[in-house]
C-alpha cells in the first residue's frame, strides 16, 4: 500500500505577484501548521518522504508542521513544484523511491486542489462520499487530504485510484 498525503500551504501574507514566492505565513498559518502537524500524529499520518515546493511559505509550512510528527523523513525541496500543475505533481510523486510507503507533498492551489480531487475514486461509503463532498467544496489553506492506494510502487498510482481515508480542514479541528 502506498499512502499518500496532500497538504496545502497555510495561510499566507497578502498576495504579490511579484514576490509571489517570497511570501510567508502569517500567525494563523504557523498555528494552523503546527495543529495539522499534531493532528496527523495522532492520526498516524507520518510521512517517510517529503516533497514541498520551494516557496517560501510552503517551506514554512513544513517548518511548522514537521516538528510536531515526532518522526524526520526525507524532505526535498523542488523548484518544479512551485506553482506546478496537476501533471507535474503526478509526475513527481510517480518518481519517488518506492521505500517511502507514506509521502507527503506540500504545494499550492490550483494544481493541489486538482491532483487531489483527481487521484480519488468513486466513494464506495458514506464515509467516502461524506469526505469526498468536503474535498469537492473546498480546499482551504493548511487543508490535509489522505488518499491510500493499492500498490507498493509510486509509479503505479495514477488518477481515481486512491481510497479517500480522510480530509482535515483546521477549522474543523477549532470547532472540536
Amino acid at each position: 500500500m502506498r499512502r499518500l498525503l496532500i497538504l496545502r500551504h497555510a495561510k499566507a501574507g497578502p498576495h504579490d505577484e511579484k514576490h509571489d514566492k517570497d511570501r510567508t505565513l502569517i500567525d494563523r498559518g504557523r498555528s494552523d501548521s503546527a495543529l495539522i502537524g499534531r493532528t496527523m500524529r495522532e492520526k498516524g499520518y507520518l510521512p517517510e518522504l517529503v516533497l514541498c515546493s520551494s516557496a517560501a511559505r510552503t517551506r514554512e509550512t513544513w517548518a511548522h508542521t514537521g516538528p510536531e510528527l515526532g518522526v524526520r523523513p526525507d524532505v526535498k525541496f523542488l523548484d518544479v513544484l512551485y506553482d506546478a500543475s496537476a501533471g507535474t505533481i503526478l509526475r513527481c510523486i510517480n518518481a519517488a523511491k518506492d521505500d517511502a510507503a507514506n509521502l507527503l507533498y506540500i504545494g499550492h492551489n490550483p494544481g493541489l486542489e486538482q491532483i487531489a480531487r483527481m487521484m480519488v475514486r468513486d466513494p464506495r461509503n458514506a464515509e467516502e462520499r461524506r469526505l469526498a463532498s468536503a474535498l469537492m467544496f473546498k480546499y482551504p489553506t493548511a487543508a490535509l487530504t489522505v488518499i491510500d492506494f493499492d500498490t507498493n510502487k509510486w509509479s503505479e498510482i495514477a488518477a481515481a485510484q486512491g481510497s479517500l481515508v480522510d480530509f482535515i480542514m483546521p477549522a474543523d479541528l477549532k470547532n472540536k
